[in-house]
């Protein structure tokens, strides 16, 4: 007889580390009658998290990622299932070295203490048995530790099962997960069904195959991460646990090694990316030693052991220490590194929390519950949601590629610019041939190539001369040129055409359709047809979920314009919001249209020579859109700028985008017009005018007031956050959104340095500035302003540093550097009065 419960208020499929987690959190929240279940036995039903390392570092240049591993660390630390070993990452390279001094800056941003290089001879000290004179040092984590997370999800389970909130189902296999009206209603198990309208799915690497049951799908792919166990070593022989060493990582090869007890277990992600699909995963009963457990294939890790007989000789060079276990362990790897995880866009109900690994699985499981029950999660997960994938990112090609190309790079120095080589020219603008004649670097978004800059511009290197700052530590140039600042004064001085074909655009449409659009936006969107609006997309806790434009094309018809990074997960939150009586649709015109940017001070006098139709500021005042004529083309222009120079976005058929384009080129000509890239729209043009952008400056972690973003007055309808919103508008601001310049870019060796984003702000005496809500003040944005003449930072301070002419420092690369707070608040570096945006 089945003691599953034909109701649940939810089921959660799969006993990994991360399944328990949701399943206690969810209890712990108030939900009752959660069903947790899964194929294999418990404790250890066969998945990653019964053969990974298990062991936690804390700092990651991701923010997002680091909250959730110092949160799962928490919740591991008040179980007692977490042992603090210490860890150090050494550096065999000075590249490496260098690295090692953003890691120290990430955790000064992340508020991660203590941490500290160290010497060779301090690497010896806290390592004995390592090699100390192939490296040049390391960066020492003292909080590093490890855990056991088979014991940590048995207690969770224990936890909600002693509340009455919680049914656990060992050796139950989901058979299907049936879906009505676009919802989930029902999982079917070899031991019953249960009627369910929320399904979460924490299945690691089984995850896309349960997904598809539901016809829906998570984008991931399992992957082989080799590791071996050897000895025993006579160092361990005395051990009284399961470590008493720090961990090492020994970065510049990829590699990792631990005391496990009186062995050392080497762990590698150098080898070749071996993909697996879900169906190539055994059932436990026909797995040699876990599902999740494959042969170990030898030849994949023979130079991994010349490395780590390279580092740790005295335990791999020792005939008495011999191979105890080899497996090529199998996880689950995303295409963009980052977990999967919330409610899915293809099926309502129906949660991800997926390519979730150990250390973060607790922190995830808290805020994934979080966020199903109250909305939204403590820690902002936009980096995470599964709503970001644009439909090409879903596919198998796509993710195996990804996945792959990813693989030799978690250990990597990776850029924060870096680009994808895997799967490019996905999406292309109608005018991509124009832009490769004028030699565009290109850039993705969202599957797009978006030029960064035009090496055709070289020319305005010596037109604008020492105007054009130049770099030239190697770090900062990578994937950076001059002469996105040389177009940024071109722009300035004459006019810019810019591609802007990756915006996600979506149209709201009905008679309820205005009602759908003021229930999500913090502006006032009963505007009249013609005009559009710039708008914050609040949290429920009154935290940004986006910020984008609309504009009112009629009187039952809305246009959303959103940036392409989060123009999936905007699109579902516009449509989850839609009228349940169906009188608002929601239509994706993204592939349909192009968006071409014509700004700068001679924007009109080009624009007049391609149109009749008037577009004088008499005319075409700013914040207005509607249709023009260009030649034979209807383009819809929309006067609003996110450079901060008078001009239009101009939206048109994507089939008429190469005609519209040639047609502007050749009216700028004779007005000296420079085709633009992308660094001068996303970085120097917006940081000028201290524009703010999502997932930058805005995350649900700050508010509105916090940004300097509200507005006089508040609208009378109701909309999502509005509550909080009015609250934050009666509080004092924890922090305040500052601009600031850098006063002294010579570091000690006499180069100057740029800083790039994410830098920790200190007092001038190297001292933390901490919010009292107990956030520390980072670089949101960084970037050159050609115009002012200064590197701007975006900062969020607290009230007593958030002072006109305050001095701070930055640190980067292991240096402080003299800053200056410029401007508080909203008001720009350039043009301040806006009189140019509204000529």
């Amino acid at each position: 007889m089945s003691n599953l419960p034909a109701h649940a208020r939810a089921v959660v499929i799969g006993c990994g580390i991360v399944g328990n987690s949701v399943a206690y959190h969810l209890c712990r929240l108030g939900w009752r009658d959660v069903v947790l279940l899964d194929k294999g036995p418990l404790p250890n039903p066969g998945g990653s998290t019964g053969h990974a390392s298990n062991f936690i570092y804390l700092v990651d240049h991701s923010k997002e990622m680091t909250a959730l591993t110092v949160e799962s660390v928490n919740q591991y630390k008040e179980m007692g299932v977490f042992t603090q070993s210490g860890g150090v990452e050494v550096a065999r390279t000075k590249e490496r070295m260098q690295e090692l001094t953003r890691r120290m800056a990430s955790a000064a941003a992340w508020g991660i203490e203590p941490v500290s290089l160290v010497s060779p001879a301090v690497v010896k000290d806290l390592v004995p048995f390592i090699n100390e004179t192939i490296i040049l040092g390391g960066f020492y984590t003292p909080g590093v530790g490890v855990v056991d997370s088979l014991r940590a999800g048995t207690i969770m389970r224990d936890r909600a099962q002693a509340s009455g909130a919680l049914t656990v189902a060992a050796k139950t296999e989901v058979l299907g997960i049936d879906v009505k009206d676009g919802h989930v209603r029902c999982v079917r198990t070899t031991a019953g069904d249960i009627e369910a309208d929320t399904v979460v799915i924490t299945c690691g690497v089984w995850s896309p195959r349960v997904a598809r049951m539901a016809g829906a799908r998570i984008p991931l792919t399992p992957a082989v991460h080799q590791m071996i166990d050897v000895g025993p070593v006579p160092r361990f022989a005395g051990a009284k646990g399961d470590i008493e060493v720090p961990i090492v990582r020994d970065m510049d090869t990829n590699m990792y090694e631990r005391q496990a007890g009186g062995d050392l277990e080497i762990g590698s992600y150098a080898h070749r990316p071996i993909l697996y699909d879900p169906e190539d995963i055994p059932p436990i009963e026909r797995a040699a030693l876990s599902p999740t457990e494959f042969p170990f294939t030898q030849p994949d890790f023979e130079l991994q052991m010349q490395h780590a007989l390279e580092l740790v000789p005295e335990i791999v060079g020792d005939e008495r220490v011999g191979v105890k276990y080899a497996i090529n362990g199998i996880l689950s790897l995303p295409p963009d590194g980052m977990p999967v995880l919330g409610e899915s866009p293809d099926v309502k109900g129906l949660w991800s929390a997926a390519a979730v690994w150990v250390k973060e699985g607790p922190g995830t499981g808290k805020a994934l519950a979080e966020w199903m029950v109250h909305g939204e999660s403590e820690i902002d997960l936009h980096s995470s949601d599964i709503a970001r994938f644009h439909e090409h990112q879903k596919t198998r090609s796509h993710v195996r590629a990804r996945a792959a190309e990813g693989f030799n790079k978690t250990y990597g120095i990776v850029h924060p610019s870096e680009q994808w080589a895997s799967n490019r020219n996905v999406r292309l603008a109608p005018f991509h041939g124009r832009e490769r004649e004028l030699g565009a670097m290109f850039f993705e978004a969202a599957g797009w190539e978006r030029p960064m800059w035009y090496e055709s511009n070289a020319p305005l290197l010596e037109e604008f001369g020492d105007r054009v700052n130049r770099r030239t530590a190697e770090w900062e140039s990578r994937w950076w040129s001059p002469l996105i600042n040389a177009e940024h004064l071109a722009m300035r001085e004459r006019a810019g055409l810019f591609d802007l074909s990756a915006f996600t655009i979506f149209d709201i449409t009905g008679p309820g359709a205005l009602g759908a659009v003021q229930a999500v936006t913090l502006r006032q969107m009963d505007v009249p047809a013609g005009r559009n609006v710039y708008t914050p997309v609040l949290s429920p806790s009154g935290g940004f979920k986006s910020d984008l434009t609309i504009m009112r094309l009629g009187d039952e018809h809305f246009r959303v314009v959103t940036g392409g990074a989060a123009g999936m997960s905007d699109k579902k939150w516009f449509a989850d919001h839609l009228p349940a009586d169906g009188t608002a649709q929601l239509f994706d015109m993204t592939s349909a249209m192009t968006t071409i940017g014509l700004w700068g001070p001679r924007a009109r006098d080009i624009l007049a020579a391609a149109t009749a139709d008037d577009v004088s500021n008499e005319g075409f005042k700013f914040g207005a859109c509607r249709t023009i004529d260009v030649d034979t083309v209807r383009v819809l222009a929309s006067r609003i700028s996110y450079v901060g120079d008078l001009g239009w976005e101009l939206y048109v058929p994507i089939d008429q985008g190469l005609k519209l384009w040639d047609m502007l080129w050749e009216a700028g000509r004779p007005f000296g017009m420079a085709a633009c890239g992308i660094g001068v729209y996303g970085t120097t043009g917006r940081l000028e005018k201290c524009y703010r952008a999502h997932g930058n400056e805005l995350e649900t972690e700050y508010n509105v007031v916090e940004a300097g973003m509200q507005a006089p007055r508040v609208k009378s309808e109701d909309f999502v956050g509005r509550e909080a919103h009015l609250r934050h508008r009666e509080e004092a601001p924890a922090a305040v959104l500052c601009t600031l310049t850098v006063d002294d870019h010579k570091s000690k060796s006499g180069e100057k340095r740029y800083m790039l984003g994410r830098e920790p702000i200190l007092r001038r005496d190297g001292a933390p500035v901490v919010d009292r809500k107990g956030r520390r003040s980072y670089v949101t944005s960084a970037g050159a302003g050609p115009s002012v003449g200064k590197h701007i930072l975006m900062s969020y301070l607290p009230p007593e540093h958030a002072t006109l002419g305050g001095e701070l420092s930055v640190q980067y690369m292991g240096e402080r550097y003299p800053v200056t707070v410029a401007v508080v608040g909203s008001t720009p570096l350039f043009d301040p009065e806006n009189t140019r945006i509204r000529s």
